[in-house]
């Protein structure tokens, strides 16, 4: 039997990539996008190719009827993955209210939400993604951080209120990854020239490490690994 995936924010970026790695023939995935849909017909082209049906569902993770839809594409779900974030990328007292506001709806509030939704077949998982900005100063970053902040503050309170269904939780907190996004930072170049001068292991992160760690938690032999928040960020966070 194939598993029933959702990812959100899977049409490029990030969860492009963990869409790929994850899903293998015979398994079910939810392409989840928000305005790209060529975008995420792409995604779901490669994974056709590779024997998994992929099933491109539009929706807004800031809305709850659009997360209950989504949840409702499988009558259960085997593994899902909190990827989707949108967010202002301004210094805390130069924001507005509706952009915290955005930030927290995009990220932290669907990370309850849809997990309380989705119908989660026992020995299922939940991933969350979340950052080196959840617990250290990144400029501009005050709203983000402090969504994947408490991300990772749910993800512990969850993995215990899910473990009776045998449920695990748990969030990937990734370094700096090379995707569009960081073109949107204050200060995008020195950003990038001083985590790569910074990081042990000498690069950028690149989308695949994030999938790759997902990928980790979701072999059999991680059954073991539930509340914890791994870093995978080369060693960034050790300086």
């Amino acid at each position: 039997m194939g598993k029933n995936i959702i990812i959100t924010g899977s049409s490029r970026g990030i969860g492009r990539a963990i869409a790929k790695k994850i899903a293998t023939k015979g398994d079910r995935v939810v392409v989840n996008y928000l305005r790209n849909e060529s975008a995420a017909k792409e995604t779901a082209e490669f994974l056709l190719a590779n024997g998994v049906e992929a099933l491109v569902v539009q929706g807004n993770v800031r809305s709850e009827d659009d997360l209950k839809r989504l949840a409702g594409v499988f009558e259960t779900v085997d593994v899902l993955v909190h990827n989707a974030a949108i967010g202002a990328l301004k210094d805390s007292f130069k924001m507005r209210r509706n952009q915290w506001d955005l930030t927290l709806e995009s990220s932290l509030r669907p990370f309850w939400l849809l997990t309380k939704h989705c119908n989660l077949s026992e020995g299922g998982l939940v991933v969350g993604i979340s950052s080196l900005g959840s617990r250290r100063f990144i400029p501009g970053y005050a709203a983000m951080g402090a969504s994947k902040a408490g991300m990772e503050a749910l993800t512990r309170q969850l993995a215990v209120e899910l473990a009776s269904r045998k449920v695990r939780v748990n969030t990937i907190c990734g370094g700096l990854i090379q995707t569009d996004t960081i073109q949107y930072f204050p200060q995008a170049k020195e950003m990038l020239d001083h985590a790569e001068k910074m990081t042990p292991l000498g690069r950028i992160g690149l989308p695949e490490d994030i999938a790759n760690a997902v990928w980790l938690l979701c072999q059999p032999e991680s059954h073991w690994i539930t509340g914890q928040v791994i870093v995978v960020d080369g060693g960034l966070s050790l300086r």
